[in-house]
């Protein structure tokens, strides 16, 4: 008996804390699709490869919320990457020693119906800094771990803002 207190105990300070902080479980019975074709991603900036790495950090995300990717889909995602900017934060005897890596792009949902839904400028939602002292090769290394992060972050924000409206 005393157990079984202590059981629904638990069960009532979990459901209590978690519906009043804004977050919500959802099953995947109720995400608005349940696959999506992942299609062209314009890189608009210098940078190289940052499209490739969105794609990756998309499909990563996706098929974290229990999204599959696949080309036959009834909702294809599409979008271009605009902004990539690298700003110095602090710099050590007149050298920039830290980054700050800002990204952001335009992205769209279309269904097989043509309704759209657009997610305009979605930028990086954290601050991703870098610390740049050293050679110039762990400059580059560290630089791509940034970029590798701010891939995530904005996936996570587009997937968020598609499938938790």
């Amino acid at each position: 008996m005393k157990r079984l207190f202590h059981i629904l105990a638990i069960v009532l300070i979990v459901s209590v804390f978690s519906s009043g902080c804004g977050y919500h479980i959802y099953r995947q019975a109720a995400l608005p699709f349940t696959e999506v074709n992942i299609g062209l991603l314009k890189n608009e900036t210098l940078e190289p490869k940052l499209q490739d790495r969105l794609h990756r950090a998309l499909t990563e995300e996706f098929l974290k919320q229990g999204i599959s990717i696949s080309q036959a889909a009834k909702y294809t995602l599409t979008g271009a990457i605009n902004k990539f900017d690298m700003v110095g934060l602090s710099e050590k005897a007149g050298v920039t020693v830290e980054y700050r890596v800002i990204i952001a792009g335009d992205f769209k949902l279309v269904d097989s119906e043509g309704k759209v839904a657009v997610t305009k400028n979605v930028a990086t939602p954290f601050i991703i800094s870098f610390t740049g002292t050293g050679d110039l090769g762990s400059l580059v290394a560290s630089r791509e771990v940034a970029e590798e992060q701010a891939m995530k972050d904005i996936a996570i924000e587009i997937v968020g803002a598609l499938i938790y409206k």
